[in-house]
């Protein structure tokens, strides 16, 4: 199903996990997807494949998505090679394993800047370039990916819960700034999945066992499960939906 024929959309943190497999998705739909991320070797990775099966479908765009200079020069790029853009994956963050009274400020800066300062800066940016385009052409959608601990916080990430919780208020807020002019934008919360936050913790037993159980679906998800609910956002089909958070946690929630 081709639902992103003639689409130009951008995915921070493309190299891996989540990210890789939303552009993977995206490319399938008939998208051309700008790979954006920090290690250029992991999206030559993706880029490689997704053009090997798609006909030059991916291009890559190496950023820090927490520097305002990278931002601009991807905006730049993005205005000088496409002149439009249709939809942006906010996807980029980070996490890390510490209490607050122990924590030092520049770790709690680490976590926000990566998680929540990223999305900021990409969506103002970038934003930009979206409400710039003629609003007869097509839906434009902007999905931030924040996280089941943004609901509910998780122990010893007080850090990383907060920054995502605040995606999530920050996505509703963005979504009504952006409605008047044809974007819609929501964000995505993954629960426990296997992506590289979460691979050293999935190799202890115990750790992986606690999340069985305490998920209803009793297993760990995985990224692509995640990346088809953020394709669903992006894409016409969620054309009516706009400032909802879309959780994705196997049910931990209700468990």
């Amino acid at each position: 199903m081709d639902r992103f024929t003639d689409t130009i959309a951008v995915v921070t943190g493309a190299g891996s996990g989540i990210g890789e497999q939303a552009a993977l998705l995206l490319a399938e739909g008939g998208a051309t997807v700008i790979l954006v991320g920090r290690t250029l070797s992991k999206l030559e990775r993706v880029a490689a494949i997704i053009n090997e099966k798609q006909d030059s479908k991916a291009v890559v765009f190496q950023a820090d998505v927490t520097k305002e200079e990278d931002i601009e020069a991807l905006k730049d790029f993005v205005q000088s090679n496409y002149g439009k853009l249709h939809v942006l994956i906010n996807n980029a963050g980070t996490s890390g394993n510490t209490t607050i009274l122990e924590m030092e400020a520049s770790e709690w800066d680490r976590i926000q800047d990566a998680n929540l300062k990223s999305v900021y800066l990409v969506s103002k940016s970038l934003g930009r370039l979206m409400i710039d385009e003629d609003q007869e052409e097509s839906d434009r959608a902007i999905v931030n990916v924040a996280s089941l601990s943004g609901h509910k916080a998780g122990a010893k990430i007080p850090h990383y819960s907060s920054s995502k919780a605040a995606v999530i208020h920050f996505s509703k807020s963005l979504a009504l700034e952006l409605a008047p002019y044809g974007v819609r934008v929501n964000s995505v919360s993954p629960g426990f999945a296997e992506t590289p936050l979460t691979e050293e913790g999935l190799k202890n037993e115990k750790f992986e066992q606690a999340i069985k159980r305490n998920t209803a679906l009793g297993r760990v998800g995985k990224p692509e499960e995640i990346a088809k609910v953020i394709a669903f956002a992006a894409s016409k089909e969620a054309s009516y939906m706009t400032g909802s958070d879309l959780l994705v946690d196997g049910g931990w929630l209700i468990k």
